[in-house]
């Protein structure tokens, strides 16, 4: 006969574990003998390395009691629907792993990936950190207010990324952003951006919108979408 701790350092386990076991239904606490120890069989040392045995492979507790006496064809089949719900977690880590590993290439992991190229084209260019996490966050939220629509809008973007002059205006707001709103520069820069804007008419601005909502909070609402020198720019612009 063996006592709880003989038992636990015989099967590998801790006493711990032998506990919880008892409270769990799974192995059978004997009784107290004369001298106040409980003593284990070996009926129990076996109960018990099945216990540990089915549980190292990843038999979940509640399913053991009922497989500990299964006869050969329950136990195979219990063990093959297991089997099953292991490869499913194994999937759904793999899908955890990725998603681990696009958040190391930051915007990835929220946007597509066109829309992160696209942002790195920014930076490529000189764009300020603020400018691209605006955009960023305008196409998250967008991309929710109209997938559909949020693709033809991104290939316009790199069209338009492509011209030289709208380069060139693109930086030149980006600057603005910190600009007095008193600055002597901001009225040329609204002639000029007004300019090109009647001379290369949007595409996506015809382009339905599934939740106009969003695409509002999108426009409106982000932290560093807009500045002093920039509300006063979009007053002169539609001046």
């Amino acid at each position: 006969m063996l006592t709880i701790g003989q038992l636990a350092a015989y099967a590998g386990v801790t006493i711990k574990a032998i506990r919880h076991y008892h409270e769990r239904g799974l192995l059978t606490e004997p009784e107290r003998d004369s001298s106040g120890y409980r003593r284990y069989s070996a009926g129990d040392a076996v109960t018990l390395i099945k216990i540990r045995t089915l549980a190292g492979a990843g038999v979940p507790l509640a399913r053991i009691k009922d497989l500990l006496d299964a006869d050969p064809d329950t136990l195979a089949a219990a063990i093959g629907e297991i089997d099953r719900d292991i490869d499913e977690r194994i999937a759904q880590l793999q899908v955890t792993r990725d998603q681990l590993s696009q958040l190391r290439g930051g915007d990835w992991l929220y946007v597509s990936p066109q829309v992160a190229d696209y942002l790195d084209d920014l930076r490529s260019l000189g764009v300020s950190e603020r400018a691209v996490r605006v955009e960023r966050d305008g196409w998250i939220l967008m991309q929710t207010a109209s997938p559909d629509a949020a693709a033809s809008w991104i290939a316009e973007k790199r069209e338009l990324m492509a011209d030289p002059e709208f380069r060139d205006l693109y930086l030149a707001h980006d600057a603005a952003y910190d600009w007095s709103p008193d600055d002597p520069r901001l009225p040329g820069l609204a002639d000029r951006t007004r300019t090109w804007l009647m001379m290369h008419p949007s595409r996506s601005e015809c382009e339905p919108v599934d939740n106009p909502e969003i695409a509002k909070l999108a426009a409106q609402t982000q932290p560093g979408a807009s500045s002093p020198a920039w509300d006063r720019l979009a007053r002169l612009m539609g001046g």
